[in-house]
């Protein structure tokens, strides 16, 4: 005999087995109303049809995204699929509570939002950070302030000040995910308080348009503060910019509380849309770009509007949102907030204790370790407090332990174990180091860097004043030098190896800003005879880049690519391309620092990209070999006596 579910003292929510949180009036009108009966469906044991399957599908769009980016470069959408789940569901439970009892109690409300996020929170912080501290080094950096922003739900606009990035791939920034979560509690402390103001609004239509003003400006804020080619960490973070799914979730719960006369709207049309939806959903997560206009402006907003048309599709009754719901979909829809609290800071640990392990090995293991620590968060942590809370959990507890023996090793097992987490976490932070070791050793570049223009600087000024007039003539064996920031860490090896090199490079360069930068040396007469270009870390490449390059060159000067060592999905395609346009070019030489520092990992910062002194040096190594390459080989034929006379029958001889 199964023990009846007795009335929730919470308003406007009740108990349910998976947990989720319900509206008691789901979106219909008065008691026992022709819409009431229509909107039975709705609630299948406990819950709004759908919305677990929709969580499934952002929760794995998100993990997939980060676990396996080439397989679905836009999976970072699904976050915001969360945001108009979460904007529905609050937004439906304080206007229920409203309705039955006219009034909000802001208190109790923020209280069970504070008991339903916090206590899977805090195991997932303070294990990851005792981990971390065991393993020390880059993943230390930078702790504190993430643990300021985690702690105050604050993360995103901590991370904002801090400058650290979203899309970064170099930083192991331990507990990056939480921005989202920062960015909805920001949204459940303040959204109480401005409905509480639209619902002094007695027309619907009204209370409505004011939500829905609210969402459409957030989105347009968005598109105003995107910058093309910038980092768009600021847009993607901000509270303000990337609200509106929230909003979008808000405006559909009011939407679908109108009189009882629309209620059951398209009945037979509806599944259909409902499908179109999700499948629009999927489709951006695959083709969505994370750095294109197209995202920000009008993308994401997109993507929000087809969620709340598969919250309606389901939530509205029929088979939609049953079919949404099937196994294994509910099972990881029910675990989708502890899915995604841990699968980021499992990743970023796991990188780390197997560096050389591969993406796809990387990927599954810690798809394995997230699904198991997922699982015993809502077995054993998320439902008994979401049940009967924090007290009666502990309670609960004491009450399977028998004896008094037994409880007190209990409860000393599990103050050890606290005692150990909180000292492991605070050692992390004051332990943490100031910079990263790649930060260290792309410093150390840009100081010789530095150091070689302010020499050149001096000796020009010399020879300025010993001299009134002088005539720029390029001499031999000058090199110009354009890269990233595996170039900068190299600087000092290659000043010190390549007399006369003048190296221009800098952190976040890609193959396509090589044109500007060439014609602006060009320009100032800064481009010698011997070019060395390395830029493919940050992203693809394409054959017509490296053919621009050479354009802008010119006949007379050589060219020397370096390849790419980075754990990329678009690495083997940069290295690919190049080699490819080397082989394809007498002027165009091929300098292989992937396959020489493959086999010395250990001369790399712990990002496993940039170099240090010794791995400096074999990049160094690398471009002399190249140089030399170019310098074996004979001069082109002088052809010039073509121009001069075409009918001439034999070429001059060959110098």
């Amino acid at each position: 005999m199964t023990r009846p579910v007795a009335p929730s003292p919470i308003a406007g929510r009740t108990p349910s087995s998976t947990g989720a949180a319900v509206f008691e009036e789901p979106v219909i009108g008065p008691q026992n109303s022709p819409a009431r009966a229509a909107a039975a469906p709705l609630v299948r044991r406990g819950r709004l049809a759908g919305l677990d399957g929709l969580r499934a599908l952002a929760v794995i769009a998100v993990v997939v995204y980060h676990f396996f980016p080439v397989l679905l470069p836009g999976g970072f959408i699904g976050v915001d699929v969360f945001f108009v789940i979460s904007g529905f569901l609050i937004t439906g439970l304080l206007v229920s509570e409203h309705t039955r009892t006219g009034r909000i109690s802001l208190r109790r409300f923020w209280q069970r939002r504070a008991r339903r996020l916090v206590p899977p929170l805090v195991p997932v912080i303070l294990i990851s950070c005792t981990v971390a501290f065991l393993i020390g080094g880059d993943v230390l950096v930078g702790l504190g302030a993430q643990l300021l922003g985690a702690t105050t739900f604050g993360y995103n606009w901590v991370s904002i000040a801090t400058d650290n990035s979203y899309f970064s791939v170099n930083e192991p920034e331990l507990l990056r995910n939480l921005w989202s979560l920062a960015v909805e509690e920001q949204f459940y402390l303040v959204w109480p308080l401005m409905l509480l103001a639209v619902l002094l609004l007695r027309r619907p239509r009204l209370r409505l348009a004011i939500v829905t003003a609210l969402f459409v400006a957030s989105a347009i804020w968005m598109g105003v503060l995107y910058q093309p080619g910038a980092d768009p960490t600021r847009v993607y973070y901000g509270s303000d910019t990337h609200s509106f799914g929230l909003f979008a979730g808000a405006a559909l719960a009011l939407l679908l509380r109108r009189p009882s006369g629309h209620r059951n709207e398209l009945p037979r049309l509806r599944p259909w849309l409902g499908a179109a939806a999700v499948g629009a959903i999927i489709a951006f997560a695959i083709w969505l770009p994370e750095d294109g206009s197209a995202t920000y402006r009008g993308g994401l907003v997109a993507v929000s509007l087809a969620t709340a048309v598969a919250i309606w599709a389901g939530v509205r009754g029929g088979r939609f949102g049953q079919l949404l719901d099937r196994a294994p979909l509910r099972y990881v829809g029910e675990r989708s907030y502890g899915i995604y609290l841990w699968h980021w800071p499992l990743l970023v640990l796991v990188q780390l204790l197997w560096p050389t392990g591969g993406l796809l090995p990387i990927g599954l293991l810690a798809t394995a370790i997230t699904l198991a620590c997922a699982g015993l968060s809502y077995r054993w942590l998320e439902q008994p407090i979401r049940r009967i809370g924090l007290r009666g959990s502990i309670r609960l507890i004491g009450t399977v332990m028998t004896g008094p023996v037994q409880r007190r090793r209990l409860v000393a097992a599990a103050a050890a174990l606290s005692l150990l987490l909180v000292g492991g976490t605070t050692a992390a932070v004051l332990t943490a180091p100031a910079q990263t070791s790649a930060q260290l050793r792309i410093e150390r570049g840009q100081r010789a860097v530095d150091a070689a223009a302010r020499a050149a600087a001096q000796a020009a000024a010399a020879e300025a004043a010993r001299q009134a007039t002088v005539t720029p003539v390029p001499a031999e064996g000058l090199i110009t030098a354009v890269g990233d920031s595996v170039m900068l860490a190299s600087a000092p090896e290659l000043q010190e190896t390549l007399t006369g090199i003048t190296i221009d490079a800098s952190v976040s360069r890609g193959m396509y800003s090589a044109d500007d930068i060439l014609l602006a040396l060009k320009a100032a007469g800064q481009l010698h005879p011997v070019v060395v270009i390395g830029l493919g870390t940050n992203g693809p490449i394409t054959a017509s880049e490296l053919v621009s390059i050479l354009r802008i060159l010119g006949p007379d000067r050589q060219l020397v690519l370096v390849n790419a060592y980075a754990d990329r999905d678009w690495t083997d395609g940069v290295n690919a391309t190049l080699a490819e346009f080397a082989a394809g070019n007498r002027r165009v030489e091929l300098a292989n620092w992937h396959d020489t520092i493959a086999g010395r990992l250990d001369l790399l910062a712990g990002d496993q990209v940039h170099p240090g002194p010794s791995g400096g040096q074999l990049y160094a190594d690398q471009v002399l070999a190249a140089l030399e390459r170019l310098a074996a080989l004979p001069p082109l034929a002088d052809m010039s006596w073509l121009l001069r006379d075409a009918d001439a029958p034999t070429a001059p001889p060959y110098r």
